[in-house]
């Protein structure tokens, strides 16, 4: 499809929701982190369709745009491994610069950011022509979580020991500006402008269950948002990490999915005025979240169940249970060729 070079991002995705996607060519790539499988989802039959072997701890998952191959990071031997979208083999594992959580893949593809676990804190860099490391770019704290922002422009990290976020801009791949924050930096998703920059960044906090919002421009937090409390007679889930972890942005940017490991539900918020719309229970410790390309259903990791929770996003209601591995926790949306 051809696109005039003045198109916004949002006009170039109102054409794309518009054609149809076929349900077959999209795969949900969920890291079960206890064991040393990737289960693969195929959303047409909400089934286990594949398993990617052979990677220990593994933790954050990444694909190339063209579908060919997946990126995980492979916690056991500090690595990033290489996988044959069609095979499933496991093709080239790169040495880190040190232990590696979550990943995130430049929109064109030539890049993934590696964020890595341990003290300084670092980003690695892997060109994924050559699939070598070339750079590591530092960063204070080690890190949890990395993203690249919705127009491709920076790459966003975030520290729960610096309690920092850091804003890395993608085309010199140097640190562009940060803001250090009351509580660890947990997982965050994107708003943007109607240019397509980004507007704000949600994040969720250590032992906070809910979410503060950063404006982009100011960068400065204008809001923070607590979760519901538990209704009478409902008791507090409280193992298995951060109290909320794992939240998304529809592709129509109207609602934003936030999970709550505490309530073991999902909360869905309008955007951008951030008015509660309502929730639904999940498995135990919701800990990730990621969404077809229409936006109509969430796959929600449920690491203390060893499932997947399939929800409706329109009803706001579970559709089935997806068995997976041990431990599940990040998840990713991709398109196959």
């Amino acid at each position: 499809m051809n696109v005039p070079q003045r198109m916004s991002r949002r006009m170039v995705l109102s054409l794309f929701l518009v054609l149809p996607l076929a349900a077959s060519s999209v795969r949900i790539i969920q890291t079960n982190s206890a064991g040393d499988d990737v289960s693969i989802i195929d959303p047409a039959t909400n089934k286990v369709v594949g398993t990617i072997s052979g990677i220990e701890v593994n933790h954050g998952a990444a694909a190339a745009p063209d579908g060919s191959h997946y990126y995980i990071s492979n916690e056991g031997r500090g690595t990033l491994d290489v996988v044959d979208q069609k095979t499933l083999a496991i093709t080239r594992s790169i040495p880190l610069s040190g232990h590696p959580n979550n990943i995130a893949i430049s929109k064109d593809g030539r890049r993934v950011y590696v964020s890595i676990a341990v003290a300084p804190g670092a980003v690695d860099v892997i060109d994924t022509a050559t699939l070598e490391r070339v750079k590591s770019i530092p960063v204070k704290g080690a890190l949890h979580n990395t993203y690249v922002t919705p127009d491709g422009k920076y790459v966003v990290t975030g520290s729960i020991q610096a309690k920092m976020i850091t804003v890395i801009d993608q085309k010199t791949e140097e640190p562009a500006w940060s803001l250090e924050m009351d509580l660890g930096i947990r997982p965050m998703a994107f708003l943007t402008n109607p240019d397509g920059s980004t507007k704000w960044i949600f994040a969720q906090l250590s032992n906070f269950n809910g979410f503060a919002v950063v404006d982009f421009a100011t960068r400065k937090e204008i809001y923070r948002i607590k979760l519901p409390d538990l209704p009478p007679g409902k008791k507090p889930y409280l193992y298995g990490g951060n109290e909320s972890h794992g939240m998304a942005v529809t592709s129509d940017e109207k609602t934003l999915i936030v999970n709550s490991r505490l309530n073991t539900a999902i909360y869905f918020y309008s955007l951008p005025d951030l008015k509660l719309l309502g929730s639904t229970e999940v498995g135990r410790s919701p800990d990730w979240v990621t969404l077809t390309p229409d936006g109509k259903t969430a796959y929600v990791a449920n690491a203390a169940s060893n499932s997947v929770s399939v929800v409706d996003v329109k009803s706001m209601h579970e559709i089935t249970r997806i068995p997976v591995g041990e431990v599940p926790k990040r998840n990713i949306t991709a398109v196959l060729p």
